[in-house]
């Protein structure tokens, strides 16, 4: 039994329909534990597809976006609800990128601590909320908001910097560092030596 099987809302049926009739009857078991089927991405009034060559391509992207405002930019799509590329909503979530990474960096003052604790319970909430991470972003995006304006209040932030950065994380946010972490960055060299 596998617990998370994933794949595109389009494999529901036939093929994840014909795995169960294989797997369970050999098995006796259940085949999964947790279905993850993600709706499609469109491009130009179609499904954005190989075989239809209207690909997309984040190496494209990244040669005029951060690596964070893709990933937002990705995230900021609820997996189960079909959507199309949106260039418009790439420059956005460059925008809350720069803008929570300004949050987590900025220095801070001395004066009553800002506490982030509501922030980090509504960005939870949304996450279990089957992973609602367009609102859990938007959680992240108004606690940056709340951050840089504590911040210039000379508020201490200290604490809710850590709360946003540990929030980001979920995302895979690098935020100030140049490169991804070097836990990443092992395990991708682990990943490729498979093929090599």
């Amino acid at each position: 039994t596998i617990d998370v099987h994933s794949g595109g809302g389009d494999l529901i049926f036939p093929h994840h329909t014909c795995e169960m009739a294989q797997i369970e009857p050999l098995t006796g078991k259940p085949f999964v534990r947790f279905w993850m089927h993600a709706a499609m991405v469109r491009h130009e009034g179609e499904k954005m597809s190989k075989s239809l060559g209207n690909l997309v391509w984040a190496r494209e992207l990244l040669k005029t976006h951060s690596a964070d405002a893709l990933r937002l930019y990705l995230a900021a799509h609820h997996f189960q609800v079909e959507w199309s590329f949106n260039a418009g909503l790439l420059n956005w979530a460059g925008r809350v990128a720069d803008r929570i990474r300004q949050a987590a960096t900025h220095s801070c003052g001395d004066e009553a601590p800002f506490e982030a604790q509501p922030w980090e319970e509504a960005f939870r909430a949304a996450m279990d909320d089957n992973l609602n991470a367009p609102s859990a972003i938007g959680v992240m995006d108004d606690l940056a908001v709340q951050i840089l304006l504590a911040a210039l209040a000379g508020r201490d932030v200290s604490n809710a910097q850590t709360t946003l950065r540990k929030l980001s994380q979920v995302f895979g946010l690098t935020l100030d560092a140049q490169t991804p972490e070097a836990r990443v960055q092992a395990g991708w060299q682990n990943h490729l030596q498979k093929f090599l």
